[in-house]
């Protein structure tokens, strides 16, 4: 009964908000639906279950509601290099407990995007979204197109030969939703604050170095998928050290030599571990030079939790490896691995900030 009062108080606020405002929340509560989309994929992903749906038509809403229709689905999957070389023992109770992470996930693309397109064809019959927001909005829907047949061909290159799907597709589906949700964040971070007339030199050297945190944290999150994908997360689980080494002779083993640090499991491992100490070191940069400077709240709030986010999300990076990645781990490492990433966005778009939009 509460919480039907609060859901109905809450809708009653909205509708009484400017057209600006309601954009907004518009695009951040899509920037928490892809952040929540994520978060089922790696719990899919982690569980093993992202290819238990080998038929997915665009009209699917329901699963399988009786036992027929179980076995149907269990039969198609039987088909599967999956079943054949890994799950051959499987029951259909135990095809459903890998079956439903991955229903839960594609349905909840599905109702992202029914989401996205109901309001935005509200805003544009109502005549908010116009010119370059009308543009930047189309811009997302492409994105989130793009971000859906990317998984789907990550799922199909597991289904054909070999029971895993492609690193590379992984690592293309996840670096899409983490772009997705930064450009989305980013059109509302827009709305929220007007871009600032000009810059001080400062602020200049700030705003590069920003962009080269940003650029690293995407590289992290592209090796992240990597590892992911070859299970590089249990080779050598020890820290600092690669077992004893600082450098694991693994490491180098495959020829040509370049090849080991994007199909070698030793090579992407070490990427990964040590580009880690650089995004530390540039959040860490970033502060250092932002402390003689006389900021805004929100560029000084903004880069406290930046600082926050790379120390969890470096704790529970080297807990992750070190337990050889349990599910509860991967999930919450790959949720700060987002928060991380909004924050960096947050930073970077207040170096051109000067002051709160008002909204009225």
């Amino acid at each position: 009964m509460l919480w039907s009062f609060l859901c109905l108080y809450t809708f009653a606020e909205i509708l009484e908000m400017s057209p600006t405002r309601k954009i907004v929340i518009w695009l951040i509560t899509g920037c928490v639906l892809i952040w929540a989309m994520v978060v089922v994929g790696g719990y899919t992903r982690l569980t093993h279950s992202g290819l238990s749906m080998v038929n997915w038509e665009p009209t699917t809403l329901f699963p399988p509601m009786t036992d027929t229709a179980w076995q149907k689905e269990f039969d198609a999957y039987k088909q599967s290099p999956e079943f054949k070389q890994i799950n051959s023992y499987f029951t259909v109770e135990d095809f459903k407990k890998i079956y439903w992470p991955e229903y839960t996930h594609r349905l909840f693309g599905r109702a992202i995007g029914f989401i996205f397109m109901l309001a935005f064809a509200f805003f544009v019959f109502k005549g908010w979204l116009h010119g370059r927001l009308l543009w930047k909005t189309l811009i997302i829907f492409a994105m989130g197109g793009a971000q859906g047949v990317l998984g789907w061909y990550m799922v199909a290159s597991g289904l054909k030969d070999e029971p895993h799907v492609s690193h590379y597709f992984l690592a293309a589906h996840l670096l899409t939703a983490f772009i997705t949700f930064g450009y989305c964040f980013w059109v509302a971070l827009d709305l929220i604050y007007p871009n600032a007339p000009s810059i001080e030199k400062p602020f200049k050297s700030l705003k590069k170095w920003t962009w080269v945190l940003l650029f690293f944290v995407l590289i992290q999150i592209m090796y992240g998928a990597f590892t992911s994908g070859l299970h590089a997360g249990q080779f050598d689980p020890t820290w600092p050290k690669m077992g004893s080494n600082w450098i694991a002779p693994e490491v180098t083993s495959l020829s040509p030599l370049w090849t080991n640090f994007i199909d070698g499991i030793a090579g992407v491992q070490f990427i990964h571990r040590y580009n880690a100490y650089v995004v530390l070191i540039l959040v860490y940069l970033i502060w250092f030079k932002s402390r003689k400077l006389q900021l805004l709240p929100t560029q000084s709030n903004g880069i406290k939790f930046l600082i926050g986010m790379v120390s969890v999300q470096f704790l529970l990076g080297v807990f992750t490896l070190v337990y050889s990645v349990p599910l509860v781990l991967g999930v919450l490492h790959q949720t700060a691995a987002f928060l991380l990433f909004a924050s960096s966005i947050f930073v970077l778009h207040q170096w051109r900030v000067q002051k709160p939009l008002n909204y009225e």
